[in-house]
Parts: structure tokens; sequence; C-alpha cells
């Protein structure tokens, strides 16, 4: 990998307010607004004795990885398509296989950074424990992030511009989001709803995070399931992708 297009690609990341606001600030500040609800800080029989806010650290961790996959790097990819940057790099030394590769590593640790500051936000502020099993967790978060990066690929391979990828991104958005646990916490969904939502991505990292934190190492049918359809969307996105 080209380390300046790497420490190029970092800076320019670094430059973009709405991005850093919607990876790195909006999770934990969701986190935030749902601890400071104090019926969310009691325990609930229906969710095993744990607290709402307990459940919503997962989800938290994976809003992050899920903005950055379906919003961000899609749009910066489209939008280097578009303006014929992949193009001209062709004519150049540097090939545009290093420029997707340093795009998709810095969404990637941008990913992983949105994921450890609501741990730490949550063990801080409202006593949330940290994970049970560690190495199950951090397991988990990689698939995660894989499964995103490979997400965020598939858009930018078949959205012509910037503005579709846009669309695209938003109207995946809301589903996966919606499958981490944002509106319903996972364990709190009816089990047909429950069995459903497992079988996509995000809602087997939400499971495989959420047995991982309460100290189990995760199972293997989320970990499949993310490997799956990381497979899958890979496929897809080197199938579809074009450089102009």
């Amino acid at each position: 990998m080209n380390t300046a297009v790497l420490r190029t690609e970092a800076r320019l990341f670094a430059r973009e307010p709405g991005a850093l606001f919607w990876i790195l600030a909006f999770p934990p500040l969701l986190l935030a607004i749902v601890g400071a609800i104090p019926a969310f800080r009691e325990h609930q029989d229906s969710l095993g004795g744990l607290r709402l806010v307990d459940t919503y650290v997962p989800v938290a961790v994976l809003l992050g990885v899920i903005v950055s996959g379906t919003q961000t790097l899609p749009a910066g990819l489209t939008a280097y398509r578009e303006q014929g940057v992949l193009r001209r790099m062709s004519a150049t030394p540097v090939r545009p296989t290093a420029l997707l590769a340093s795009h998709m590593l810095v969404h990637g640790l941008a990913g992983v950074l949105a994921a450890l500051i609501p741990l730490l936000l949550g063990r801080f502020l409202y006593d949330v424990a940290l994970p049970g099993q560690a190495a199950g967790y951090a397991l988990a978060l990689l698939f995660a992030v894989a499964v995103a990066l490979a997400l965020g690929a598939v858009i930018s391979a078949v959205a012509p511009n910037l503005k579709i990828a846009t669309a695209i991104g938003t109207s995946v958005l809301f589903p996966m989001m919606f499958c981490a646990g944002v509106w319903v916490p996972l364990r709190a969904m009816p089990d047909l709803l429950a069995d459903i939502v497992r079988c996509t991505p995000f809602g087997a990292a939400s499971e495989a995070l959420g047995q991982a934190a309460a100290g189990d190492w995760p199972g293997w049918p989320p970990l499949l399931v993310m490997a799956a359809w990381t497979v899958v969307l890979s496929a897809a996105a080197v199938r579809w992708f074009r450089w102009e």
C-alpha cells in the first residue's frame, strides 16, 4: 500500500466535519441521551436483568461502523470516479487500487475508533461493564467492520454518481440501523422478528457483540452470517466496480 496515498486520504477524512460527526460523535451522543433517561438505567426482567442503556452500548458501537460503510465510504469513492480521479491515477505510477485500499483502511479504522468511544463512555458515565470476553468482542467488531466496508463497496460499485450513491446509502442506512437495534434492541424484539434480524449482517453483529459483552465467546451462527455477507458483498463489489 502506498503510504503517501494513505496519509493523504487520512488528512482528507480528518477535514470532513460531517463524516467526523456522524461516525465519531453521533453514536456516543445517542448513548448519552439514552443513558440520561432514568427509566433506561433501571434493570428490567424482560432484558434478562440488564438495563436498556446496557443493551444500547453494542448498538452505539455498530452505529458508527454502519454510517462509515453506507454513507462516507460510498460518497468518497463515487466522487473520485465522477471527478475522474481514478481515471487520471491510472496513468500515473500510483495505481487506483492503492487509493481504494487506503480509502477503505481509513474508513475501517474510523469504524473501530467509533466503536471504542461508546464503550468508554458507557463505562465511565453509566457504569456499563466492559466486554467480559474482550478477544471475542474484538473479533465480532472486526467482522462487523469488514461487512460494513463490503456493503459500502457494493454501493460505490452500483452508483453512477454521488447523488445516487448518497440516496442508496441512506436507503440502506435506516434498515441496517433497525437491525442493529437502534429503535428496538434485539433482546426486546418478538421471537420471529429477532430470528429474521439475526440473518442480517448487523443483526448478527449485534448478537455477537452482545454475547461477548456478557462474557461469552460469540457463537458461530452470527460470525458465519457476517462472514457469508462479507464474501457475497465483496464478490458483488468486485464484479460491478468500475474505475470510470
